[in-house]
C-alpha cells in the first residue's frame, strides 16, 4: 500500500523505487524512465526490458498523433503539431476520467485515493506501470488531497491545469458545478496545491526520441502511424507475422517474412508446387496423380481478396467498457491494454469486412472475409483492412496508398469504401461549415477510384457504402448512464457529449447534440453525400472493377436485432457512444453479404467444390 506521506515512491519495490528516484527537481523526468528500464533489464532481462520500453513509446506516439491530428476539413491545414499530451482536449478528457475512476475505485472499495490509485496502477500490465506510477508521481497526492476535500473531477483537472480554456469560452466540465461556481473551486484548489504544476512536467516526453539510441525505433514507429504500414515486415512486402502494429490484425498473416515475393493474395507460383507463395496454405502436389493441389483445388475457382478503405467504424474502434466500471474492474479487465494501445484501440480482428478470431469484446465475429473463406478456402488468409480513426474521403487519399495489392500477379478483389460518418463529423463549434460538401465529395471518391483502377487488378469489385443516419445515436442514447455513471447514476451519455463539445473533440457534433435541428442537417447533409455516392456507382465506368452501391445498413440492423430480443442502445459502443458494436459489426455483415448474395452474385463468385478437400487435406491451413 502507499505511505501517507503521499510520495508514490518510497513504498514500492524496487523496481518501481528506481523507476521514481528523484533528481534535485521537484519532478522525476524523463531520464528516470529509462533508470527504471535499465534496472528492470537486469532483473528481467533485455527483451522484456525492449517491450516495456517499446510498449510506453508506442504509447507516447499515439497520444502525440492523436492530439496534434484532430479532425479538420481536408481543404484547410492540418493544426500545428503539440507536444505530447498538450492538445487541451484529449488531455483534459483522459484526466476527467482517470479521476473519476479513482474517485469510484476508492468509493466502491472503501479505501483511501491513495490506495485506489495504487490498485488502479497494479490492475494496468506490467508493460505499462512505469506510466502509471509516473503519472501518479507527478498528481497522484494532490488529485488524493483534492478529493479528500471534495473537490469533483472537473475542479481536480482544471486547478492541476491540465484542462484549458479558450478566451471568451466557457469552462467545460462533465459534471454539475459545485454551489460555489466552477471558478470559485478552482481558485479554492488552487489555493490548497499553493503550487500547482502544469503540463510542463510532461515536457519530457516530447523530447523522448531525441536519444541516440530510440531515434530509429522512434522514426520507424512514427513512420507506423502516418502510413498505416505493418511495423515489422522485413521483406518490404507489406504484410507482416506479427499481429499488432499494423499487423497481421490488419492484413492476411505473411507466411515467409523473408521473401517478398511470398505474400497473401498472389497468384501462386509455378502452382506452389514446391512451396506456399500466396500464404493460403494449399501446396504441394498430390502423390496419388501428380497435380500440385494449388491446381487442383484453386484453378477457375474465381480467388479473391478483400480490401477495406474506411474509417474508425470499419477499424472496430472499442474501448472495453470494463476499463472505466470499477465494479468490474480488474487485472484482467486490463490484460488486452497493450494490444489495444499498438492497435490504436481498434480491433480489426473481430470487424464487420475483415474480423477473422472469435471475438473477445461481446458478441460473436462475422465478416465478409470469413464468408468469402467458407465460400472459397482458396481466400485463405487475403485480407487488408485499411482503415483509421478519423478517416473520411479526404485523408483516404492518403491512406489508400498503403494498399498491397500488384496489377499483374495478384487476385482480385472485393474492395468496400465505407467512409460512414467523418465527412459529416467534426467537433467544431461551427461543425456545419467543416463538413464535406457534395463536390468536395465527387472529387475525393474520384480520384481514389481512379488510383484503385491503376492497381487492382482485372475482375475486380468495388462496394461504396453510404453514410450512416446519426440521429439514432442520441435518439437511443442521450437519458442512458454511461459506464461511467452507472455506479452513481450521475453521468449520462448527453452529459458527455456535451463534455466533448465543449472541448471541440466531440467524434461528432452534428449528431451528438440536444440541438434536433442541428442532427437533422447534418443527417441531410449525410444523405447528400450519399447520393453522391450512389451517382458514381450508377454512371461512372472503370477498366478494372465493376462499382455498386449500399445504404449503410443501421435500420435493417436495428430491425434484425429487435427480433431476436435486442435494444437498439445495444448496436451503439457504450464507452464512445457512437461507433457500432460488435454485434452491430456481425449483424451488418449478414444483412451485406445477404444484399450481395441477391442482387450481385458475381461480386462473391462461385463456391468452391473442394473446399471439404483443401479442409480435409490442409487442416485450418495454417491457420491467420
Amino acid at each position: 500500500m502507499l505511505s501517507g506521506s503521499g510520495n508514490y515512491c518510497g513504498s514500492r519495490s524496487l523496481l518501481i523505487r528506481c523507476y521514481c528516484r528523484r533528481h534535485r527537481s521537484a519532478e522525476p523526468e524523463l531520464f528516470i524512465q529509462l533508470s527504471w528500464s535499465s534496472q528492470a533489464s537486469r532483473m528481467k532481462g533485455p527483451r522484456q526490458t525492449f517491450l516495456n520500453l517499446f510498449c510506453i513509446l508506442w504509447l507516447l506516439l499515439l497520444l502525440k498523433a492523436a492530439s496534434s491530428s484532430p479532425l479538420h476539413h481536408e481543404n484547410e491545414p492540418a493544426p500545428p503539431s503539440l507536444p505530447i499530451g498538450l492538445y487541451k482536449g484529449q488531455t483534459c478528457v483522459g484526466c476527467v476520467l482517470v479521476v473519476s475512476v479513482i474517485e469510484q475505485l476508492a468509493q466502491w472499495h472503501n479505501s483511501t485515493v491513495k490506495a485506489a490509485v495504487e490498485r488502479l496502477c497494479n490492475y494496468i500490465p506490467e508493460k505499462l506501470q512505469g506510466f502509471c506510477y509516473l503519472l501518479a508521481e507527478l498528481y497522484g497526492s494532490r488529485i488524493a488531497e483534492l478529493i479528500a476535500r471534495e473537490m469533483n473531477a472537473d475542479v481536480v483537472c482544471h486547478s492541476l491545469k491540465l484542462c484549458k480554456q479558450d478566451p471568451g469560452q466557457p469552462l467545460c466540465h462533465l459534471y454539475p458545478p459545485p454551489k460555489v461556481g466552477l471558478r470559485t473551486a478552482i481558485k479554492k484548489a488552487r489555493r490548497i496545491m499553493k503550487t500547482s504544476k502544469d503540463l510542463k512536467s510532461f515536457m519530457g516526453f516530447s523530447s523522448i526520441c531525441t536519444f541516440p539510441l530510440l531515434a530509429n525505433l522512434c522514426e520507424k514507429m512514427k513512420y507506423v502511424i502516418r502510413n498505416k504500414l505493418p511495423f515489422e515486415d522485413f521483406d518490404g512486402d507489406k504484410f507482416s507475422t506479427f499481429p499488432t502494429l499494423r499487423g497481421y490484425h490488419w492484413r492476411g498473416r505473411d507466411c515467409n517474412d523473408k521473401n517478398t515475393t511470398v505474400y497473401p493474395g498472389r497468384r501462386p507460383d509455378n502452382w506452389d508446387v514446391k512451396s506456399d507463395s500466396n500464404c493460403n496454405g494449399i501446396w504441394g502436389v498430390d502423390p496419388k496423380d501428380g497435380i500440385p493441389y494449388e491446381e487442383k483445388f484453386c484453378k477457375g475457382a474465381g480467388s479473391q481478396g478483400v480490401v477495406l478503405l474506411g474509417d474508425s467504424a470499419g477499424a472496430h474502434f472499442h474501448i472495453p467498457p470494463e476499463w472505466m466500471t470499477v465494479t468490474q474492474m480488474s487485472a484482467k479487465s486490463f490484460a488486452n491494454l497493450p494490444m489495444a494501445f499498438s492497435d490504436e484501440l481498434d480491433w480489426p480482428q473481430f470487424s464487420e469486412i475483415t474480423g477473422f478470431l472469435n471475438s473477445t469484446i461481446g458478441g460473436w465475429t462475422d465478416s465478409l472475409y470469413l464468408r468469402l473463406r467458407k465460400r472459397n478456402r482458396c481466400n485463405h488468409r487475403d485480407l487488408q483492412n485499411i482503415s483509421q480513426n478519423g478517416g473520411s474521403s479526404g485523408n483516404l487519399l492518403y491512406l489508400i496508398k498503403s494498399l498491397a495489392r500488384n496489377q499483374l500477379l495478384d487476385n482480385p478483389a472485393i474492395v468496400i469504401y465505407a467512409t460512414i460518418g467523418n465527412d459529416v463529423c467534426n467537433g467544431n463549434r461551427d461543425t456545419l461549415a467543416h463538413m464535406t460538401t457534395p463536390k468536395e465529395m465527387l472529387s475525393n471518391v474520384m480520384q481514389a477510384l481512379r488510383y484503385l483502377d491503376s492497381r487492382l487488378p482485372n475482375g475486380s469489385h468495388v462496394i461504396l457504402t453510404g453514410l450512416v443516419d446519426g440521429r439514432f445515436l442520441w435518439d437511443n442514447l442521450h437519458d442512458r448512464y454511461h459506464p461511467l455513471g452507472q455506479l452513481n447514476r450521475d453521468v449520462t451519455y448527453s452529459q458527455i457529449y456535451s463534455f466533448l463539445d465543449c472541448l471541440q473533440v466531440s467524434p461528432c457534433s452534428g449528431w451528438l447534440t440536444p440541438n434536433e435541428t442541428l442532427r437533422n442537417l447534418t443527417s441531410e447533409r449525410a444523405l447528400q453525400l450519399s447520393n453522391v455516392l450512389k451517382e458514381i456507382a450508377k454512371s461512372e465506368k472503370f477498366a478494372n472493377f465493376d462499382i455498386f452501391y449500399m445504404d449503410f445498413p443501421l435500420r435493417q440492423t436495428a430491425e434484425e436485432w429487435r427480433k431476436m430480443g435486442g435494444e437498439p442502445w445495444q448496436l451503439i459502443e457504450p464507452v464512445d457512444g457512437f461507433h457500432p458494436s460488435q454485434i452491430a459489426a456481425a449483424l451488418g455483415t449478414s444483412i451485406t453479404w445477404q444484399k450481395a448474395l441477391q442482387e450481385w452474385p458475381q461480386v462473391l463468385g462461385k463456391e468452391n467444390p473442394f473446399n471439404d478437400q483443401i479442409e480435409a487435406i490442409f487442416k485450418d491451413q495454417g491457420g491467420h
